[in-house]
């Protein structure tokens, strides 16, 4: 990979870990945060998108076609996460999802889009894998027992995962769309899919809005600009590199709930991000 897309891929992997916290400390990870979240990204990022689908003269159905779907797949995805973790432990739920998302993407498009990554970088796409999973199971080994709930759910998130990335790099590549237009045209189809949970308890959607309006515009503009760069990323190098590469925003979040919230298991976290950089090390020979 070129510096260029490893420069985006570490941009990206930091705004990601970032609206993450952001969410982890406002606590409220529910329909109506989220719903405020996407108002605010299909605002900020309105005139961006309508501007780039301009100048790229993109043809609306096909714009519009893209758009709808990813907006689709992002609403489930952020749905079957929040049950993931309502059924089950999050350091079983989260790690799982994020390591078969990537896992299935370098497979799928190996098929789908006839890419041919070398030895080294695919060594390197496991070990990325092996490593988030190490963060995201420290000290939770012991509980994946008695978590079947969230296996299957962090395992059915990995799959929903691997498919909108591999649908959003269809849009920016073979479709030939613009990635700002198209994603923020699927920020829009999020809010208003998301509209009926949204504005199922008002009271509560207006306290969400004034106590958490700083982690909501966070999440807003951030979650967005990580998945733009993403795809910016994508537009530049095979999807079966950029999406293991991706996660090394996993152990941005595992250090960050180390050091800031006092989570438990330093060694293991430190360990698992070694093995994480040192995939990403490969990939970028690769």
């Amino acid at each position: 990979m070129t510096p260029v897309v490893l420069g985006l891929i570490a941009l990206a992997a930091f705004v990601h870990a970032a609206w993450n916290l952001a969410i982890k400390k406002a606590g409220a990870t529910g329909a109506m945060f989220l719903w405020l979240s996407f108002l605010v990204g299909a605002v900020v990022y309105l005139p961006f998108g309508i501007a780039s689908i301009l100048e790229s003269g993109a043809d609306l159905w096909h714009w519009l076609g893209f758009a709808s779907v990813s907006g689709a797949l992002q609403v489930i995805y952020f749905l079957m996460l929040q049950t993931g973790y309502r059924v089950g432990d999050v350091s079983v739920v989260y790690p799982l999802a994020r390591g078969t998302g990537p896992l299935l993407s370098v497979v799928f498009a190996m098929l789908l889009f006839a890419e041919r990554p070398s030895a080294l970088a695919l060594v390197g796409a496991a070990v990325v894998i092996a490593g988030v999973v190490t963060i995201g199971l420290a000290g939770g080994r012991s509980r994946m027992a008695g978590n079947r709930a969230g296996v299957l759910f962090g395992l059915a998130t990995g799959v929903i995962i691997a498919v909108y990335t591999l649908w959003d790099s269809a849009a920016v590549t073979v479709g030939g769309m613009p990635v700002v237009g198209v994603y923020w045209g699927s920020v829009v189809f999020q809010f208003l899919l998301m509209a009926p949970l949204g504005l199922r308890e008002r009271g509560r959607l207006r306290e969400v809005a004034t106590r958490q309006w700083g982690l909501v515009l966070t999440v807003g503009v951030l979650a967005p600009l990580g998945y733009i760069l993403i795809l910016l990323a994508i537009q530049m190098a095979p999807v079966s590199l950029v999406a293991p590469a991706r996660e090394v925003s996993v152990v941005l979040v595992g250090l960050a709930g180390w050091l800031f919230f006092r989570e438990p298991h330093p060694v293991q976290r430190l360990i698992g991000a070694a093995v994480v950089l040192a995939g990403v090390a490969m990939l970028a020979g690769g």
